[in-house]
């Protein structure tokens, strides 16, 4: 069987403009599911990151805190329905140059991977509506009476982006000759390193400097204005 070439994407930040784990914590302290007071806890990284004197990273990791503490107990089923609804209400919130992509490369041939740090059952549904082939997010694990533990499955993994492509690529017959990766933060950096064209879009500045010293391409959208840098 012929192997395919690989697209992969990050997905928060990259395709959908904004986060899917963020999205969601945020509705569920809305709807008192989780306490007010959860988002205390990444208040202070959120506002460095608007500020631009923090790190995303450091954002990001709080809300993935916030998530696995405070969905422990909670049914999955009911929290997925949740998700379920974000995606229906916000799938198009996307950035035009990846949604262009994403089409392109699907229309010649390429198996299109996602990756993310959002919970796996809506990066699943996000990435179907997207029309990728496979998608990866943090598990996190449910007991018997179907509720979360607390616990996240395989976290190595889901945390260091390029075992993921590794793994995509053994599991499903795919190849790295023409492959294409696009990703906005140095979370992205092990899994650009391995394709052959990678793409840094809207890249953070540590991202930004390592795409300048090797070389990468470099794409910029605002507004409705879609440049190389």
């Amino acid at each position: 069987m012929e192997k395919r070439p690989v697209a992969v994407f990050d997905i928060d930040g990259t395709v959908f403009r904004s986060s899917l784990l963020i999205e969601l914590v945020e509705e569920l302290i809305a709807r008192d599911i989780f306490p007010k007071t959860a988002q205390k806890t990444y208040a202070h990284e959120e506002e460095e990151w608007v500020n631009r004197k923090g790190g995303y990273d450091a954002y990001i990791n709080k809300v993935i805190q916030v998530f696995r503490t405070h969905s422990k107990g909670l049914v999955y089923g009911e929290i997925a329905d949740i998700a379920g609804e974000i995606i229906e209400a916000k799938k198009d919130r996307v950035y035009r140059y990846t949604r262009d992509l994403i089409a392109e490369l699907k229309a010649k041939g390429y198996f299109l991977l996602a990756v993310s740090r959002s919970p796996k059952f809506i990066v699943d549904g996000f990435a179907y509506e997207m029309g990728f082939d496979k998608s990866y997010g943090i598990f996190y694990a449910t007991g018997p009476t179907d509720r979360f533990t607390g616990e996240i499955e395989d976290e190595f993994l889901i945390m260091n982006k390029s075992a993921v492509l590794a793994r995509a690529i053994d599991k499903d017959n795919l190849s790295l000759i023409g492959s294409v990766g696009v990703g906005d933060t140095e979370s992205d950096i092990s899994m650009l390193d391995m394709v052959e064209t990678p793409i840094a879009f809207n890249p953070n500045r540590l991202l930004y400097r390592h795409a300048k010293q090797r070389n990468w391409k470099v794409v910029v959208e605002r507004k409705d204005v879609i440049y190389d840098v």
